[in-house]
């Protein structure tokens, strides 16, 4: 049975731009409220939640999503304003910038990783973060656990993976590396559902249009856009927004007709979304390659630039 958002409160994590911007803005149409976390609000998301100051109500929260600390605070800020917490959906991500990336290993230029701190940017704001905060989530949940719970009131983690979580990205390792871990993540606490009422499921978007590619030549460079297709952040979010509402999903953004919702959601589904609908398989599953907005036309010529730098370092 399909359940609505309305009345619900959530947590999205990178909601000042693109994916989660959107997503964030479909749960409060459809009455949720919404605690915002990122660095900062992008224009556009300002204009956005500034028209949601009551009921349904956006809350932002300035949050380094790296810092545990302020991942607890998000909790702590839902509670006092909303009560309990029904959705949470840790989204915020880079796509391995230059900043934190494989191919510029920390202490080299322009890494901003340092050999000190042990640590990458990547990892922690891609990975590291929705493991923690799912935890948190988990705790929250059974915190507030009734025995209607399992059946009635089903709680939701959605996770964020992508087309780079199904298949290799030689220009991409660490972003290709995360997208992996969020998946198996997902699939693994599938149990959590039938035996909790927590429903933990992802959305693997392909070649979307947001600020992540728009505004960094490095990523546009893989794209021909006379050929590859852009897909939607818009249809991105109608899909997430079907994840945490609906039992059933058709092979098309936004299907209604019930005889073509075909595809069943429960714990450990993961949709990939590009110009269509498919769910992924945990085992032997075909991948994304091929398949309308997926494609990246200049791929194997970026990844040639970087074995001639390799060649030439």
């Amino acid at each position: 049975m399909a359940s609505s958002v309305k009345g619900k409160t959530a947590i999205v994590t990178g909601a000042g731009s693109g994916i989660n911007l959107c997503f964030a803005q479909a749960l409060l149409e459809n009455g949720c409220n919404v605690v915002i976390a990122d660095l900062a609000l992008r224009p556009e998301a300002q204009a956005v939640y500034d028209t949601f100051t009551t009921s349904p109500k956006a809350v932002f929260v300035k949050t380094d999503v790296a810092d545990w600390s302020q991942l607890e605070q998000l909790f702590t800020i839902a509670e006092k304003e909303f009560g309990e917490v029904g959705i949470v959906c840790p989204g915020a991500g880079i796509f391995e910038p230059n900043h934190s990336a494989f191919w510029f290993p920390p202490g080299s230029a322009p890494s901003t990783d340092t050999t000190a701190s042990s640590r990458y940017a990547t990892l922690d704001i891609n990975l590291v973060h929705p493991i923690r905060m799912s935890q948190m989530a988990i705790t929250h949940f059974l915190k507030h656990r009734r025995p209607e719970d399992k059946e009635q009131k089903k709680k939701h983690i959605l996770l964020v993976s992508s087309i780079a979580g199904h298949m290799p990205l030689f220009v991409g390792p660490l972003y290709s590396i995360t997208k992996h871990g969020i998946s198996a993540l997902v699939q693994s606490l599938a149990p959590l559902d039938h035996s909790l009422g927590i429903r933990v499921v992802g959305i693997a978007p392909g070649i979307t249009r947001t600020p992540i590619w728009l505004e960094h030549p490095d990523k546009m460079a893989l794209l021909d856009e006379q050929v590859d297709e852009w897909v939607l952040p818009e249809d991105v979010a109608t899909m997430m927004l079907a994840l945490v509402s609906q039992e059933k999903v058709g092979e098309a953004v936004g299907e209604t007709d019930q005889e073509k919702l075909t595809i069943p959601v429960a714990g450990g589904t993961i949709l990939e979304v590009s110009k269509t609908v498919r769910a992924v398989s945990v085992f032997n599953d075909p991948g994304p390659i091929g398949r309308a907005g997926n494609t990246v036309t200049n791929f194997n010529d970026v990844q040639d630039m970087i074995l001639q730098m390799l060649g030439t370092s």
